[in-house]
């Protein structure tokens, strides 16, 4: 029996799509707390988007993550799962060998370092396109001649900075380089090393305890329950290295705040307290279940369809 499998793959793909779109609105909203300002909470940020941008601004930057991170899932996914195989092979001899923790602690470690080689200008663009908003910020604008009339009070609105993700990663090619598309990408390794470890063993370990034997496969119940606690508890736990990561990948060439992770980390401690670093726990812990029930439930179904053909 070869480790290498493709299906692992496909089906980490049909499960990427179906947990960005159920998940998008609400990462929409994390973004924005995590990096904007002038929101006061979970519930203030939601009324504001809606009130300004309707519906629709919770949707901004969909386009991109349905094809990018749907590709990104399947990579994690199939890398992981083989990553497994491979690591039983070489210890025992045996691919289909049940990896111990040590093994799936490896395998999701390396996962997560991995995947900010595709994850990291994924991430930056879909930030990039979700932080833009439509009207002008005041304080940034006033009028000719008449520096005491802000530019909002006469209702005009402001043209986004990118017109799509095609346009935004030209945009940031030309003014910041290829480098511009890994800004963050330290924080991302920050969050996505651990992330993923406590993202894939809690997965595991509580499917095995929701098995009615240890031989059979889960109830789609109770994959969509282990998946949701999963994701909860590795969204939560991540949430300081993802506000970094987010304003890291938020800061803009030509009015750019932050040096790096340190500088970032120190800044936004002086100015916010520490605080900051928890901004967005909630919506991560709310988004996290119903886009990891969707994502492993996604994958566990398809995996057994082409498994059983």
């Amino acid at each position: 029996m070869t480790f290498f499998r493709l299906d692992d793959f496909l089906a980490g793909w049909i499960g990427g799509a179906s947990s960005v779109i159920v998940g998008h609105p609400l990462d929409t909203v994390k973004t924005r707390l995590q990096a904007g300002k002038g929101y006061k909470n979970t519930f203030h940020c939601i009324v504001t988007i809606y009130k300004k941008e309707t519906v629709a601004g919770f949707f901004k930057g969909l386009s991109f993550p349905l094809a990018s991170i749907t590709l990104y899932n399947s990579m994690v996914f199939g890398f992981f799962s083989n990553s497994q195989r491979l690591i039983s092979k070489l210890r025992y001899g045996d691919g289909r060998h049940p990896s111990g923790m040590l093994d799936l602690t490896v395998a999701s470690m390396t996962t997560g370092l991995v995947s900010v080689g595709l994850g990291a200008p994924v991430d930056l663009v879909k930030i990039r396109l979700q932080m833009q908003t439509q009207p002008v910020l005041a304080e940034n604008v006033t009028l000719a001649g008449n520096g005491s009339v802000p530019l909002r009070t006469m209702g005009l609105q402001a043209q986004p900075v990118y017109r799509g993700p095609l346009h935004c990663i030209s945009s940031i090619l030309q003014t910041e380089g290829i480098q511009g598309l890994y800004r963050g990408a330290g924080a991302m390794v920050l969050r996505d090393v651990p992330g993923y470890t406590l993202y894939f063993i809690p997965y595991i370990l509580f499917c095995d305890w929701l098995k009615p034997n240890g031989n059979s496969s889960p109830h789609p119940c109770f994959i969509c329950l282990a998946g949701g606690l999963a994701g909860s508890i590795s969204w939560v736990t991540a949430t300081p290295a993802d506000v970094v990561k987010s304003r890291l990948q938020a800061d803009v060439m030509h009015n750019r705040k932050y040096k790096g992770i340190v500088h970032c980390i120190i800044q936004s401690y002086k100015t916010e307290g520490i605080h900051v670093f928890f901004r967005g726990t909630t919506v991560n812990a709310v988004r996290g279940f119903p886009m990891s029930a969707t994502m492993f439930l996604g994958y566990e179904l398809s995996l057994r369809f082409f498994r059983s053909l």
